[in-house]
C-alpha cells in the first residue's frame, strides 16, 4: 500500500525479511487507540467530516477484537491496519486517516504508549516484592545471620536486616522507573516524518486525549530519538541485576552446606537421574535472564550509536528487545516475590554459624575503645584473641587467663578488663549494643520497617494518580469515539 513510488511489490524473501508484524502485535491495540485520537483531532480541526471520521472510527473500533493476519502482505502493524480501514469504510473516508502524519511519529507514539504501561507494571510489581520483603522482615527481628564480605563471615546480623537492604534497593529501581516515566509520556504523535506538517492540527489535543503529560516538541528528535528506550531498557537492566543478586543469595543460602533456606518446592526442579536433589533451578534462570536484559541494552545501544539524524529502518529492530525485556522483567518479579513469601528460613542454622565464629571480635575492640583504648590498639588486642582461638580450636569466650594476657602483651591494657569484656559479650548483646543509625541492631528494625511501610503506602497513592489520569484520559476519548459511531 505505501509502494506508490516503487513499480513492484516486495518479493516474499524480502517482505519476510523486513516485515515486523510478529513483533507489531504488542502495540496493535495502542495503534488503534492513537489513530482514533489522531482522526478525532482531524474532524475537531476541521480537516475531515463528521461522516470520514464516523467511518474511520467505527473501523477502527471493530478492528479492537480483531486477530491480525502476519500472511497479510502488510510490511508492519500501521499499514495492515489502515489497509484494513480502508477496506471497511472505504478509500474516500478511511483513506484520509493518515492525514498529517507519519508511520514515523505513528510507532514511536505505540512504543511510549507501551512502556508507559510496561513501566507503571513493573512499578506495581516491584512495590509488591518491596512489601513482600517488609512483611516477612517483621517476622525476622530477632533471626541471627552472619553477614559476610569477600564471601568470608565480617559481622553478626539479622535477617530482617537483609531483606530490608534488598528492599532498599529494590525502592531505588521503583524511584528510578517512576521518575523514566516522565519522559516517556510525551506525545511525538504529529511530528510527522521528521520535520512536522503544513495541514493546521493540534498536537497538545492528541496529547491530551492518550493521557500524555506533554509533547515531544521539537519533530525532529520526536520521531528520530530512541533515547528513552535505552533509558527504559537501562533501568530495567539494573533492576534485574539487583535480582540477579538476590537470586544468588538465595541459591548459596538453599545449599546444604549453608542450609540457611529451603525453596518451596513450586520453585525448583529435580534431576533427571538424582532423586535427592532440589535444584533452585528458577533462581538459575533469573541469573541467566538477567544477561539477556543485558544483552537487548547492548543491542539497543549499539542500533542507536551510529544513526545519522532522522528516521533509520534500523530502529524497527530493537522493538522485540523492548518486549523481551518487559516480559522478563516482570515475570522476575512475580517470581521473586512467591520466593521470599513461601520460603522456610532456618533460624537454628543461621544462629548456629554465626555463634561458632568468632563475629564479636569487632564488638571487643570497640568496647576496649570505650575504656580509651586506641582502636588500632584494640584491633590488635582482638586480633590476637582470634588467631588465639583459631589455634586452639575454641570460641574467644572460652580462652584461659593465661592466653588472654597473651593478647595484651606489648599493651598498656589490662588484661582483667579484657576478660571482663569477653564475658560480657556475646552474639546477642552486639546486636542489642549496634546503636548506629541504619545498623543492624534491634533497635533500628522496628524503626526501619515502620518507615519502609510508609513509604510503599505513599508510592501506591502515587501510582494510582498516575494510572487514573491515563485510564481517565482514555475513557474520555472512548465515549468521544461512541458518541460518534
Amino acid at each position: 500500500m505505501y509502494r506508490s513510488r516503487l513499480g513492484t511489490d516486495l518479493s516474499n524473501i524480502t517482505l519476510d525479511y523486513v516485515s515486523s508484524i510478529d513483533d507489531d502485535s504488542q502495540i496493535a491495540l495502542y495503534d488503534i487507540i492513537g489513530s482514533q485520537a489522531h482522526t478525532v483531532m482531524l474532524l475537531e480541526n476541521k480537516i475531515i467530516t463528521k461522516n470520514d471520521a464516523k467511518k474511520i472510527l467505527s473501523s477502527l473500533e471493530n478492528l479492537k477484537n480483531e486477530k491480525f493476519d502476519s500472511s497479510s502482505g502488510a510490511e508492519d502493524i500501521h499499514e495492515l491496519i489502515e489497509s484494513l480501514v480502508i477496506k471497511k469504510s472505504g478509500m474516500a473516508s478511511g483513506g484520509k486517516m493518515h492525514t498529517a502524519r507519519s508511520r514515523n511519529d505513528q510507532v514511536v507514539l505505540d512504543v511510549r504508549m507501551k512502556i508507559r504501561d510496561d513501566i507503571n507494571i513493573i512499578c506495581n510489581c516491584l512495590l509488591d516484592t518491596i512489601e513482600s520483603l517488609v512483611s516477612v522482615s517483621k517476622n525476622h527481628q530477632k533471626t541471627i545471620i552472619p553477614f559476610y564480605t569477600h564471601l568470608q563471615q565480617a559481622q553478626a546480623g539479622l535477617f530482617s536486616h537483609y531483606l530490608l537492604a534488598q528492599a532498599d534497593v529494590l525502592s531505588r529501581d521503583f524511584q528510578r522507573l517512576f521518575d523514566t516515566f516522565e519522559r516517556i509520556n510525551q506525545s511525538p504523535l504529529g511530528a510527522g516524518p521528521v520535520g512536522g506538517t503544513s495541514i493546521t492540527i493540534d498536537r497538545h489535543s492528541t496529547a491530551k486525549m492518550l493521557g500524555f503529560d506533554g509533547v515531544v516538541e521539537n519533530s525532529l528528535d520526536a520521531t528520530s530519538t530512541r533515547d528513552f528506550v535505552a533509558e527504559y531498557v537501562a533501568m530495567v537492566s539494573i533492576l534485574m541485576t539487583n535480582l540477579s543478586r538476590i537470586s544468588e543469595d538465595f541459591i548459596i543460602w538453599s545449599t546444604s552446606e549453608f542450609s540457611f533456606i529451603e525453596l518451596s518446592d513450586e520453585f525448583t526442579s529435580p534431576s533427571s537421574v538424582m532423586p535427592q536433589k532440589k535444584n533452585p533451578d528458577i533462581l538459575e534462570l533469573t541469573r541467566g535472564k538477567t544477561a539477556e536484559i543485558i544483552g537487548n541494552l547492548t543491542a539497543i545501544l549499539t542500533t542507536v550509536k551510529g544513526l545519522a539524524s532522522g528516521y533509520g529502518r534500523d530502529l524497527q529492530q530493537i522493538k522485540s528487545s523492548i518486549w523481551s525485556t518487559s516480559k522478563i522483567s516482570i515475570s522476575a518479579l512475580l517470581i521473586i516475590k512467591s520466593i521470599i513469601l513461601t520460603m522456610k528460613v532456618n533460624e537454628k542454622q543461621m544462629k548456629k554459624v554465626t555463634e561458632s565464629s568468632n563475629l564479636i571480635a569487632l564488638d571487643i575492640a570497640e568496647k576496649l575503645v570505650q575504656e580509651g583504648v586506641p582502636f588500632r590498639v584494640t584491633h590488635k588486642i582482638a586480633g590476637v584473641l582470634v588467631q588465639l582461638a583459631h589455634n586452639s580450636k575454641k570460641p574467644i569466650s572460652k580462652l584461659s587467663t593465661i592466653e588472654i594476657k597473651k593478647s595484651v602483651e606489648g599493651t598498656k591494657v589490662d588484661s582483667k578488663v579484657v576478660s571482663k569484656i569477653i564475658s560480657n559479650t556475646s552474639v546477642v548483646s552486639s546486636l542489642k549494643d549496634r546503636k548506629s543509625f541504619g545498623s543492624s541492631g534491634y533497635d533500628e528494625q522496628k524503626r526501619m520497617i515502620s518507615d519502609r511501610t510508609e513509604k510503599i503506602n505513599s508510592w501506591r497513592l502515587e501510582m494510582s494518580e498516575r494510572e487514573n489520569k491515563i485510564k481517565s484520559s482514555l475513557n474520555e476519548l472512548q465515549k468521544i469515539v461512541n458518541d460518534l459511531t
